[in-house]
Parts: structure tokens; sequence; C-alpha cells
């Protein structure tokens, strides 16, 4: 029989407990698992709990590190219908819920352009809580709608199509077990393959380059994707200014003036 464990409402919902909180946590993870993804099994899911495969803790290994770069190629590649798109069930029809990254309201409109989608729906939604928590300064929120603007124009558009990404993938939703990684928490929607390897970089994930390696086996990578990390950590950025402090309001102002220089070369 397998070890569960349940996350609760109470433990990890969001202020309120919001009915669709969990069904969108499983919602995601079945429509990753769907591309074969290593993430983690949903064994049960109502409005108020979700019960999930408990998972057994192990040592990073450069190995695990490389395979898990080769999946979550493989993952991105399964694709997704348009930039924001919500994950899919198994009958094909999107998750009509709301979307959640950790506690906070995920837009789940679509577009048919990254940049547009990127700038619109995934950083300028959590400027202005950002601002009235005291975490973004006025100058460090003008930077950050200057760099929107060029995202938005396309700027960063590539050919690449909509990926089906995790959306959340900082190291601590990265668990290292005796079988390999697994993924928890997603935050999944179609979005851009970079997004996934910027949130890595984030926070620092064990054996990075060695999953980098292993990713670009499977998948190469569009040339100059290092210079474009900061554009990409604009999203987890905004979101922690948003509730964690004005480290991250500084951070999201530093990424935003990095992001607005590349744009103009």
């Amino acid at each position: 029989m397998t070890a569960t464990f349940v996350k609760s409402l109470r433990d990890s919902g969001p202020p309120g407990g919001h009915p669709d909180f969990f069904a969108a946590e499983a919602a995601g993870l079945r429509w990753l698992a769907d591309a074969g993804a290593p993430v983690v099994e949903v064994v049960s899911v109502n409005e108020d709990a979700i019960e999930l495969e408990r998972l057994d803790s192990a040592r990073p290994t450069l190995a695990a590190a490389r395979t898990f770069g080769a999946a979550l190629a493989r993952m991105h590649d399964a694709g997704a219908p348009r930039f924001g798109s919500p994950p899919a069930g198994s009958d094909g029809r999107p998750f009509a819920g709301q979307l959640f990254i950790g506690r906070r309201e995920l837009s789940s409109r679509e577009y048919p352009t990254w940049g547009e989608f990127y700038a619109r729906e995934r950083v300028e939604p959590y400027l202005r809580p950002a601002r009235e928590a005291g975490h973004l300064t006025a100058a460090d929120e003008d930077a950050v709608r200057e760099a929107c603007e060029l995202i938005a124009s396309g700027v960063f558009d590539d050919a690449d199509p909509p990926s089906r990404i995790h959306g959340d993938l900082w190291s601590g939703n990265v668990m290292w077990t005796p079988g390999g990684v697994v993924m928890i928490d997603p935050a999944a929607h179609g979005g851009h393959r970079e997004t996934d390897l910027a949130m890595l970089a984030l926070f620092g994930c064990p054996h990075l380059d060695a999953i980098v390696e292993g990713y670009r086996d499977e998948h190469p990578l569009t040339a100059g994707w290092q210079d474009r990390i900061d554009v990409h950590q604009l999203h987890p950025l905004a979101v922690h200014a948003a509730g964690h402090g004005p480290g991250y309001g500084y951070e999201l102002g530093r990424a935003a003036r990095a992001s607005s220089a590349l744009a103009r070369g």
C-alpha cells in the first residue's frame, strides 16, 4: 500500500480557503504526469485537502540531475494550446477553476504570443500588492512597468511554441528521492520553457549544470538563454515582492533594469 500524506486548507491553503485551491494543484500534477513528467502522485482530492504519495528524501546526485533535465525537456515538449493555457484533464477539457502560484491567484487568460502574456498576466498583476505592502519602491515599479512594455512588444518572442511548464519550479519544489527527482506544488500552465529553468536558478538548485546538460541533450536551448534569465525571473520575483518583503522588490527592480537593457541591446 502506498504511503501518503494529506495537505489541508488549514496547513497550506490560501487565506479564506478557496474551493479550487487543491483542485488546481491536482489538475496541474496530472497534466504534467500525462507528459511523462516525474511528479508526485495524486491519490485523492477535495475542496478541503489533497492526498499525495509520500516521498522519501535522498542525496542529490549528478546522474539524477541529468535524468531530471531530460525529463523536464520532454515535459516542455508535450506543449500547451496557448500561452497562459490552464492544465487539461484526461478528457482534454481545460481546468476551468482558479489557478494559484503558492497562495496567490494566477491568471489562466490565454494569449497567442509569449511576451504579451508574460507581461500582462505573470508580472503586472503582482505590482500593486507589492507596492501596497511597502515592498516595492515607486522607482522600481516604474522600472518593472517599462520592462513589461518592452517584453509585451515581442522583443523576446521566438519561434518556440507554448511549453507545458511546471510554473513554480524553484528548488524547494524539486524533491530528490531514491528513485530520482520528483516535482511537487506546480503552478502548471502553457508558458516558455526558459521560465522553468530560470526558476531553478533563482534560489539555487543542486547540480543545476547537470540538469541543464541533461535538458540540452534532449532539446537544444535557444542561443542566449542564459542572458534572458533575469527576464524569466521577473514573474517569481514579482510574486515574492507582493508577499515576502522589500528584498524581493529590490531584486525585481534590478532584474527589470537588466531586462530593459538586454531588450535595447
